[in-house]
């Protein structure tokens, strides 16, 4: 198939999604003698416009996986603005370690039922968005190996194909998709109020630069005054891993007890990434 333009079409709080669906939408491009462009909609803004692809396109479309899904406060925009017309996929998760559980198949669901064909798949660890220590510098060399195979596999595929595909890429998961993955105490009782956890601000740390509001893809955070975050979390931790002063960081008992938890149980392990072709 005659493919001109290759996108990147991400969220990516901390940057690991921006790594692998740009390096993969730059090598697709290459392999396929095609275009190259990219749309971020980390932010509001972002989410306002429709985004709308063609035949000659190919989409590589990331996001992160939260409680083994894609976002759901991301979900409407992904759902019901990113349509495609006989349009090329390779929908990417990012995950921190755990597991990506239904993550994937949801995002290529979401892609096949808006007029894209998804014809190959990765699910990718980046370090945990909660955490330093969980998937720690990945993804790593042997990681975007594993990309780069997968920009090699999915452009064979591409320049095979003579017309759309029947059936989108085979993936790992559930479906019908199951319920978000929920953060449980050592009693297996839900975490009390770990939705309600928000950053909080060292004053003393603080120079009040104005970073973390411009960068929360919620708006949640006052540019006023950056102690106040009036709206919504995602728990992306984009303010505080991007924060050049450390200033930012929780405290909440819930959020706190679910990261130990997640470093006890998963950091000491090298969790897979994987292609679908």
């Amino acid at each position: 198939m005659n493919i001109k333009t290759v996108w990147a079409v991400y969220f990516s709080g901390t940057g690991t999604t921006e790594k692998v669906a740009t390096t993969l939408a730059k090598d697709l491009a290459e392999r396929l003698g095609a275009g190259y462009d990219t749309y971020c909609f980390n932010l509001p803004q972002a989410r306002e416009k429709d985004l709308s692809f063609g035949p000659e396109d190919l989409v590589v479309l990331g996001t992160p996986v939260y409680a083994g899904r894609v976002p759901n406060l991301l979900m409407p925009y992904v759902r019901d603005h990113i349509k495609g017309n006989g349009t090329l996929g390779v929908p990417v998760v990012l995950y921190g370690n755990r597991n990506y559980d239904d993550g994937l198949i949801e995002l290529r669901n979401l892609m096949r039922d808006n007029g894209f064909m998804p014809v190959a798949a990765g699910a990718f660890v980046g370090e945990h968005s909660f955490s330093k220590v969980l998937g720690a510098g990945r993804p790593d060399g042997e990681d975007m190996a594993l990309v780069a195979q997968l920009g090699e596999k999915a452009a064979e595929k591409v320049k095979a194909l003579t017309e759309i595909p029947a059936q989108a890429v085979s993936v790992t998961g559930c479906d019908p998709i199951r319920p978000y993955y929920t953060p449980r105490d050592r009693h297996g009782e839900p975490i009390k109020d770990f939705l309600k956890a928000k950053p909080v601000t060292d004053p003393d740390k603080c120079v009040k630069c104005g970073l973390c509001a411009r960068l929360c893809p919620m708006g949640s955070i006052d540019p006023a005054d950056v102690s106040n975050v009036a709206g919504k979390c995602i728990k992306c931790c984009a303010c505080v891993k991007k924060c050049p002063t450390g200033a930012k960081y929780f405290d909440h008992e819930g959020y706190l007890y679910h990261q130990h938890e997640l470093e006890d149980q998963y950091a000491g392990r090298r969790a897979p990434s994987e292609i679908f072709v």
